[in-house]
């Protein structure tokens, strides 16, 4: 492979937040044919935020792999499988990125819906790293296109959330504004 070419991942969650990792390159842009979900799994008591197919479109973060090798990416991204994407289905897919996959929550790992909330801290973190990446109007797109949403856990003031990143209140008010107009519930830790 040559030098300037790539393994590249697209993240549509944590991942656009440049916060929780150092891979780089990375661009963001928008993929088409896949959308993002919240999965309950038997894997912990809160959902993942996911992605599956769809003819529908969501915005994000294309990346390098680190070292070109997946290993430890695969070990952030645990609960999840990559599926390949093509480059025809990436708004300005770089040229450095010779593959591109997504991860998606594994099926052996999902349950049904349940009731367990959405970790505040997580969704913080998303919605901070969509934010610096693609500006408010992206923010609203994240919320409005964004399936299976549930009630959420509000755990700010001591953080579940492995990789949460301190946000400010301007963010955080953001954050409030797009779960109060989904008519969302919060739970206190």
């Amino acid at each position: 492979m040559a030098k300037d070419l790539h393994p590249a991942f697209f993240g549509y969650g944590s991942l656009v937040n440049r916060a929780t990792h150092d891979y780089a390159p990375g661009e963001a842009v928008t993929l088409t044919g896949w959308r993002r979900v919240w999965r309950h799994t038997r894997l912990r008591d809160w959902p993942y935020l996911s992605a599956e197919r769809a003819e529908a479109e969501i915005d994000g973060l294309i990346a390098a792999v680190p070292d070109d090798n997946w290993a430890l990416l695969d070990q952030r991204e645990a609960a999840y499988r990559r599926h390949p994407v093509a480059h025809d289905h990436v708004t300005a897919a770089p040229l450095w990125a010779h593959r591109i996959e997504i991860y998606a929550v594994d099926d052996v790992h999902g349950v049904a819906a349940n009731h367990h909330p959405i970790l505040l801290s997580y969704l913080d973190t998303v919605v901070q790293g969509f934010l610096r990446e693609f500006g408010e109007a992206a923010v609203a797109r994240f919320f409005n296109t964004t399936a299976n949403w549930t009630s959420l856990l509000d755990d700010r003031a001591s953080p579940h959330y492995p990789r949460h990143q301190k946000t400010s209140a301007a963010e955080r008010r953001l954050v409030d504004h797009h779960i109060d107009a989904l008519g969302l519930k919060r739970r206190k830790v």
